[in-house]
């Protein structure tokens, strides 16, 4: 049914459970995956406005976004990244319509009333934004960071 899907990543402990969602999807489908992570900063934000050195954060997404493609590759999955910087919601939606997805699949924290208010949720603006449907996985009461 799908045959590219993208997976928003954070970097943080919430990834496991889109990434054990969305790999058993793929398999399922034959579906190559797009990884991607927003690197939203500072330093992120103004690149190539302020031309600006990629930060030590960004450094260390990347790292991260090599070692999972890696992971999943070698795990028989066809697999690309993407590092973007600026607005989440802005470059999910638009390295969907990029890479050609016909999903978006990503996780989600759970947050409830207070806390999405305070700290917005990436999910929601990208379903509002985007016509490529977004599969949301919540991750488990365990995975709380």
């Amino acid at each position: 049914m799908y045959k590219r899907i993208l997976v928003p990543l954070e970097n943080t402990k919430t990834d496991r459970a889109i990434l054990e969602h969305v790999t058993r999807l793929a398999r399922h489908d034959g579906a190559s995956l797009v990884l991607i992570h927003v690197a939203d900063g500072f330093a992120a934000r103004n690149l190539k406005t302020l031309e600006l050195r990629e930060s030590e954060e960004m450094r260390k997404d990347r790292a991260y976004l090599n070692e999972t493609t890696a992971r999943l590759a070698a795990e028989g999955l066809q697999v690309d990244a993407v590092l973007a910087s600026g607005d989440p919601t802005k470059e999910i939606t638009e390295a969907a319509d990029r890479e050609k997805c016909d999903l978006i699949a990503m996780a989600t924290h759970g947050h409830r009333w207070v806390k999405d208010f305070l700290f917005g949720s990436v999910a929601e603006a990208v379903r509002h934004r985007t016509l490529v449907p977004v599969l949301m996985v919540r991750q488990r009461p365990d995975g709380d960071e």
